[in-house]
């Protein structure tokens, strides 16, 4: 799986990490709902630092397309629950 992170390029993940990266995703959107700005700024990161961990970066000039695109690191809880609704980062 190819995943985007906004802002800092993309990293190629085994698909085994999906049910880990799924299970961040699960708790950003509870706290999303739930309006928990502390939460969400917690769990986002832990979900960005997980993709940057568990990934390996592509080159700059890869023109892979991206499976999945995560909000950056700066992105508000406002702004990500705009650009998502309620569906969440990772497709289920």
């Amino acid at each position: 799986m190819i995943v985007r992170i906004m802002g800092e390029g993309q990293r190629e993940l085994a698909d085994r990490h999906f049910g880990e990266l799924n299970k961040l995703d699960d708790e950003l959107l509870r706290e999303m709902q739930s309006g928990d700005e502390e939460g969400f700024r917690r769990t986002l990161a832990a979900l960005l630092e997980a993709v940057r961990t568990l990934g390996t970066p592509l080159p700059d000039d890869a023109l892979d397309p991206s499976e999945l695109i995560l909000p950056s690191p700066e992105a508000t809880l406002a702004e990500v629950r705009d650009m998502l609704g309620d569906d969440g980062l990772i497709p289920g």
